[in-house]
């Protein structure tokens, strides 16, 4: 597949810039090939979108929302292909991907229906003779960057709102993933998305992306990224006080109570720590469990990881596929030597997978570590990578502290049976949400989004959709009452 450039209503070649091949994970070969845009092109995109926004910003939300539900049944329609080209991208198995799509095309229907919703109230005032009408109005020309890991999911996560909100988009998708956000564009086309209300230019991060952070005529930009890509881009920002929502890395801690359900606890550790290669923002990668139960959770959890078996995405039955490529691969290991360097002990797994069976893709054998040194590099970075790295607690005051310790704040997960003893503690954990006895902390319906230097800004729920509004206050002076 040869993917252009999508800017006002047309697939178009870059004006200056070339084209990058996509390569298959599962085997190290082209997959497909994307126009790069440069400098001309974001400019084109950002003209068409001020030209749209007058007439979409004006289009009553019944109407968006025909187009929004139009376009998510011709995602469902599809799925098959969609599902195929995100496989062949990004290496996930078919049935993740089916998954991440379907989940897309509800997000897109939830936001059509909330923005049919939006509305204004009406104020008390000290005085009779005047009216407080609080009303709202779209943010105007706004911006998305999306990443590599989850792209179709996360590019609805961010046109969804905006185009209910009444905005008009200028996006990056991640140019290693382009594919099929270009088969779910087609969508939004067909479902008779007006020219110019989104445009779509994959491009490099420092230039495209930061191009766009600072460019004057763009009202926002919604961004999820490393840490220091968001510095970046806040900074970028400044310079028209554009307004920034920011999800940013994190490193999410695990806590197994001595109460817990350990197989319960385990399976959906290893399942957090080790789904799409641990390649998820919310992705488990340090675990505290209680002294207790410490010696049959790590039974349980390594059982479990020496039954992975990572295969190509398109291959039937696949559960696990491979990392994206192989600087995930270099970064996972650099923090399992790392830990194993400090006095832990590597249990399972840790090492690349190769043979003919895994050909030239980029495999690799999800690892658990155990007596994991707090100072180690799985312990204080992200890895986004295939690592489970364990320690054990004594009291709760210390799964606390130890859950606390990090600048990020994005989610959290605690497991035991007393559901008043672990709300106490998650009630406690400074992250933008807190499973407890789940291991997924996102739902359509609520706001998803980080404390600390896990970004601020909220995606999801009603949060998502006001995020990309201005409100309006128009204070109306009326005639006195009449008394009957």
């Amino acid at each position: 597949m040869k993917r252009e450039l999508f800017i006002d209503g047309m697939w178009v070649p870059p004006l200056e810039g070339g084209y990058r091949n996509v390569i298959d994970p599962a085997t190290n070969e082209i997959t497909g090939v994307t126009a790069i845009a440069t400098m001309p092109d974001l400019e084109k995109a950002v003209q068409a979108a001020h030209r749209a926004f007058p007439v979409w910003a004006g289009m009553m939300p019944d109407s968006r929302a025909v187009i929004l539900h139009r376009a998510a049944s011709l995602i469902d329609e599809r799925v098959d292909h969609i599902a195929a080209l995100l496989t062949r991208e990004q290496g996930k198995p078919l049935p993740d991907s089916r998954k991440e799509i379907l989940f897309g095309a509800e997000v897109l229907r939830y936001y059509a229906e909330e923005g049919r919703r939006m509305g204004g109230t009406l104020r008390p005032s000290i005085r009779p003779d005047i009216r407080c009408i609080v009303t709202g109005a779209p943010v105007g020309v706004v911006t998305a960057i999306v990443p590599w890991n989850y792209p179709v999911d996360l590019y609805a996560w961010k046109i969804a709102p905006a185009l209910a909100a009444g905005c008009t988009m200028v996006v990056k998708p991640p140019p290693e993933t382009p594919l099929a956000i270009a088969a779910v564009l087609d969508c939004l086309v067909d479902a008779g998305l007006p020219p110019g209300v989104l445009n779509d230019i994959p491009g490099d991060g420092p230039t495209i992306g930061a191009a766009l952070a600072e460019h004057p005529r763009i009202s926002l930009i919604s961004a999820t990224a490393s840490v220091p890509a968001g510095q970046a881009i806040m900074r970028a920002a400044a310079g028209n006080l554009k307004r920034v929502a920011l999800e940013l890395g994190g490193q999410c801690p695990f806590i197994v109570l001595d109460d817990a359900n350990i197989e319960e606890a385990a399976a959906a550790a290893a399942r957090r720590s080790f789904s799409n290669m641990g390649q998820i923002c919310i992705a488990v990668n340090r675990i505290f469990v209680s002294h207790k139960v410490h010696d049959r959770f790590m039974d349980a959890l390594v059982s479990i990881t020496r039954g992975i078996a990572p295969r190509p995405g398109m291959e039937s039955g696949a559960v696990y596929g491979p990392a994206m490529n192989d600087s995930v691969r270099v970064r996972t290991q650099n923090h399992v030597d790392d830990a194993v360097h400090l006095g832990a002990r590597l249990l399972c797994g840790g090492h690349n997978l190769t043979g003919s069976e895994y050909g030239n893709g980029f495999f690799y054998s999800p690892a658990v570590l155990d007596d994991v040194p707090v100072e180690a590099l799985a312990m204080t970075q992200e890895s986004f990578g295939p690592v489970a790295a364990v320690r054990s607690f004594e009291t709760d005051a210390e799964a606390l502290k130890l859950a606390n310790m990090l600048p990020f704040g994005l989610a959290a997960y605690v497991y035991g049976q007393d559901l008043d003893r672990a709300w106490a503690l998650a009630d406690q954990i400074e992250a933008g949400g807190i499973g407890i006895n789940v291991n997924d902390v996102s739902e359509l319906q609520a706001p998803f989004g980080g404390w600390k230097m896990s970004g601020f800004g909220r995606e999801l729920g009603v949060e998502g959709l006001e995020t990309y509004r201005e409100s309006r206050h128009v204070r109306m002076k009326v005639r006195p009452r009449t008394t009957f």
